[in-house]
């Protein structure tokens, strides 16, 4: 470790002593004191980064073991939890778009549909982004991964690389896939991990249950809309100098006959993929658990090779995020049981007497959302401030499912604020075509417009669904 990643974790593990030590507060037990420390030390390194976040996470679970502020089989709970493994299943799923190259072919297809101005390129890979988006619980690997190589290649092809010929067209192309790449993050569960860390949340704070198909069916209307407004708002903000790109259609269709047909591996992964999403939107008919759902279609793609069992084991990102996941829902979980939530939910609840549920709803989604700018990490916002929002809003008389919609779609929205505020930003922002102010300008006003479509019409459409 570095001097200052050893600063860091001291300054991590000195916050969590002090409050370790601090007389319990009227109305909180010592134990639930104790399990604040460790929680809140554990959320400062998550900020700070001293170490992977996987990596303090298990950390975080072994000292509150071992320090008896949870018994061992508490401390361990979240690694057993259906929804991490949901998530842990979709990294595989995002492994077989990139792997057999399904996710490049329905890029290239729709290209040569739509292709042929520099708005209908950015629709391309708005259209490619909400079509993946469900089964790759990474917008880093979705949006860098699969789409990030493809809008670099066309920029560079109408010969619209970094600086002053940017304005060609590469400064849209990059800006309106960024942006929407952090709507279609709000429109499913499983399009990027914080939003399960949500869901888990949500029902141990208010118990509020979001399922994988009540999640997409409140998002379907709002994430449309926004889809569309979205590159439409970048284009008035960063008008290509280019406007006609006839010449796209003609790079998609070469780059489809050098990857020739459709492989059976890419078959299997396309039928799977289907069979999922049909078998997730239907569960509240069929009573199937979405998890179980997920690991049958992997079982499926590993008999027919479409993935092998090495991919799986090789898979960094599903583990990673089974280890700071599994260990943060086992800590949150612990702090709900102690009490310490519903406390600190009184206690700003008291600070807001008389204020109407939804005006403190509305403030506190506000504060949310435009709290990330001191975040380098979706995960660690969601961790550090959903359940308590979500519990101060309910105490204040705001409906529990309008809480719990709110402030959890926030989570891929915020992600367009700045150039570190999510694991796309730092791809898309090093290209080099903006500067931090132009990107910090533009993340500003498409957060507006997300915000006036998630929260200003979601919550009509979700009073017409019965969520509220």
């Amino acid at each position: 470790m570095s001097k200052s990643d050893v600063t860091k974790l001291l300054i991590s593990v000195l916050i969590g002593v002090a409050i370790w030590f601090c007389p319990a507060p009227a109305g909180l037990k010592p134990q639930a004191m104790h399990m604040v420390a460790v929680f809140v030390s554990t959320i400062v390194a998550f900020i700070l980064n001293p170490l992977p976040i996987g990596a303090l996470a298990l950390i975080a679970v072994g000292v509150s073991g071992f320090l008896g502020v949870q018994k061992p089989a508490e401390a361990l709970s979240g690694f057993g939890n259906a929804t991490i493994w949901l998530i842990v299943s979709a990294f595989i799923f995002a492994k077989g778009f990139s792997k057999t190259g399904l996710g490049k072919r329905i890029a290239y297809v729709i290209m040569t549909k739509i292709g042929g101005n520099s708005l209908f390129l950015a629709y391309t890979m708005a259209i490619t982004d909400v079509i993946i988006a469900p089964a790759t619980p990474s917008n880093t690997a979705r949006g860098g991964g699969i789409l990030f190589p493809i809008i670099r290649s066309l920029c560079s092809a109408f010969g619209s690389e970094p600086g002053e010929s940017g304005k060609k067209i590469g400064r849209f192309l990059i800006a309106s896939s960024f942006h929407v790449n952090c709507v279609t993050s709000s429109m499913f569960v499983t399009a990027v991990a914080p939003n399960l860390l949500c869901t888990v949340l949500a029902k141990q704070t208010i118990g509020y249950e979001i399922t994988w198909g009540s999640w997409a069916l409140a998002c379907i209307v709002p994430g449309i809309i926004a889809v569309i407004l979205t590159p439409l708002l970048v284009y008035k903000i960063e008008t290509p100098e280019i406007k006609n790109t006839p010449e796209a259609k003609e790079i998609a269709r070469k780059e489809l006959e050098a990857m020739g047909p459709m492989s059976a591996a890419e078959k299997v992964v396309c039928f799977v993929f289907m069979l999922a999403l049909a078998l997730w939107a239907t569960s509240s008919m069929t009573k199937l658990n979405a998890t179980m759902i997920a690991m049958v279609c992997i079982g499926i793609m590993l008999v027919f090779h479409a993935v092998e069992w090495n991919d799986v084991t090789t898979e960094k990102g599903a583990w990673d995020t089974l280890f700071w996941m599994g260990g943060l829902m086992s800590l949150a979980g612990g702090l709900n049981k102690s009490g310490a939530i519903k406390w600190a939910a009184g206690v700003i609840g008291k600070s807001m007497n008389g204020m109407d549920g939804m005006m403190a709803l509305a403030i506190l989604c506000v504060i949310y959302m435009y709290a990330h700018y001191l975040f380098a990490s979706m995960s660690a916002h969601v961790a550090a401030m959903y359940a308590a929002f979500a519990a101060v809003a309910v105490a204040c008389g705001a409906p529990a499912g309008l809480t719990a919609m709110s402030l959890a779609v926030i989570t891929g929205i915020m992600g367009s604020l700045t150039h570190y505020a999510t694991g796309t930003a730092p791809i898309f922002f090093g290209a080099g075509y903006l500067s931090q102010n132009e990107w910090w300008k533009i993340g500003f006003i498409v957060s507006v417009l997300s915000m006036v479509i998630f929260l200003g019409i979601g919550p009509i459409w979700w009073k017409v669904l019965g969520i509220w």
